[in-house]
């Protein structure tokens, strides 16, 4: 391959490689282009399964694909390990965290979301880690299975009940997921692993600001999530917030006056909002007075994913803000960011090619999918609505297909039948230890 740094040819820079920066790319396959992808990371991670490496279903290996594997094969593409920490407008170049710089001629951002905490960031983001990255996947493993083994030597009924008390905030996807796989963990794969504690006993509370859980689906998959998240003994709380959390407790406030409630708790886990990365306001400001990003720091593009201005840069995914169908913005979903990217990279092979625009971009809502727990789970997909083991087995089949990668696929299909047969969870490891060391010797 040439070196797309000094081709003469048109130069794509994609920023991101996560669901629609990885499309794209894949979709410039046979494109007269030379194409750059830049991730800070090395891989493709499947975010929607994270929360089975936090519980222990699967290992993080199982739902990541290293991207020059899953590229290998597209001879005008390469891929760059880096942090694009600046973008230079005016000369068409993005800036690296080592100061280096790539040209381009289109440029992709695809670089997502984060956590956000609502302006507590720095307070709460240590004590209660979202669901973002491998990292984060594994530190909250380790958080709930540290909290069964403390709990298995303490002596102390008061500090047992909060060891063993789970709080989850948000009652989205992530959040029913997350409490419904700690459930689980607690009551069905770790029943006969202590002697002194009884797993089962395990309090599992899920907070929700609003009246019902996974309040994007219809009312009546709704209630039968919440229905089986009761029949699992997770507390459901609703219409009332987070305002406090604590090394050992979280404090959670009615919406209605009423009195403000303690739950002791050492495992804090935040799944009630995400803000898009921080390159969206460098964007943004390099850009200047015509173009602003949100308050949550997505950028407004057009419809076709373009910065109003600048039809070489165009920004999909969570770090977009588009008005879609109804005047309503797009959801921040897998599926809009994997669109996105299938029609960005045909938007460019027809610049390439001299050809007119294609239309606009219109989302294809396929319908949306939550998992609660064993046979659990709600499927909406237009006026199509299922759910227990029918929406479950959906839920799988549609999983597994959008694994990176084949070899993905087989272990994950394998590792869910062993799981499902035998109640067990063996990706139970507990790692991260020296570093939660390092990080109390420095605060100390």
């Amino acid at each position: 391959m040439a070196d797309a740094g000094n081709s003469t040819r048109h130069r794509v820079v994609i920023v991101g490689g996560g669901f629609g920066g990885m499309l794209c790319a894949q979709g410039l396959k046979t494109a007269q282009a030379d194409v750059t992808l830049i991730d800070r990371r090395n891989f493709h991670l499947f975010q929607p399964l994270l929360y089975q490496v936090a519980t222990g279903g699967l290992s993080p290996a199982n739902i990541a694909a290293p991207l020059r594997s899953v590229l290998k094969y597209q001879a005008n593409t390469r891929v760059l390990l880096g942090d694009v920490t600046d973008i230079d407008v005016a000369g068409k170049a993005v800036v690296l965290s080592d100061g280096s710089r790539v040209p381009f001629d289109s440029l992709v951002l695809a670089t997502g979301s984060t956590h956000h905490y609502f302006g507590k960031d720095a307070e709460w983001g240590p004590i209660a880690p979202g669901l973002k990255t491998v990292e984060d996947a594994t530190e909250i493993r380790r958080k709930i299975l540290a909290a069964f083994e403390k709990a298995e030597k303490e002596p102390d009924a008061s500090v047992r009940g909060r060891l063993l008390t789970f709080v989850v905030i948000g009652g989205g996807p992530t959040g029913v997921e997350m409490a419904g796989a700690i459930s689980e963990l607690s009551r069905e794969t770790l029943k006969r692993d202590f002697r002194a504690i009884h797993p089962g006993a395990a309090r599992v509370v899920l907070v929700e600001g609003q009246t019902r859980v996974l309040p994007t689906f219809h009312e009546k998959l709704s209630a039968k999530a919440g229905k089986a998240l009761g029949e699992m003994g997770v507390e459901v709380w609703f219409d009332c917030h987070v305002t406090e959390v604590t090394p050992d407790h979280v404090t959670v406030t009615p919406d209605k006056g009423a009195e403000p409630k303690r739950i002791d708790t050492e495992t804090v886990i935040w799944a009630a909002g995400v803000k898009a990365s921080p390159l969206g306001k460098i964007l943004a400001e390099r850009l200047g007075a015509g173009v602003v990003a949100d308050k949550g720091g997505r950028v407004p593009v057009g419809p076709d994913c373009t910065v109003a201005g600048h039809p070489e840069i165009f920004v999909i995914g969570d770090l977009a803000s588009q008005v879609g169908a109804g005047g309503k913005p797009q959801p921040g979903v897998a599926p809009v960011a994997m669109q996105q990217g299938r029609y960005v990279a045909e938007a460019i092979k027809r610049r390439v090619k001299g050809l007119a625009p294609q239309a606009a971009f219109r989302y294809w809502d396929k319908g949306s999918l939550a998992t609660i727990g064993r046979s659990r789970a709600v499927m909406e997909s237009g006026r199509i609505r299922l759910w227990g083991y029918p929406a479950w087995l959906g839920w799988l089949f549609i999983h597994i297909m959008y694994l990176a990668r084949f070899e993905n696929r087989v272990l994950v299909l394998f590792q869910w039948f062993w799981n499902y047969v035998t109640r067990n969870r063996a990706a139970r490891l507990i790692t991260g230890e020296k570093s939660e060391r390092l990080r109390k010797q420095q605060s100390d």
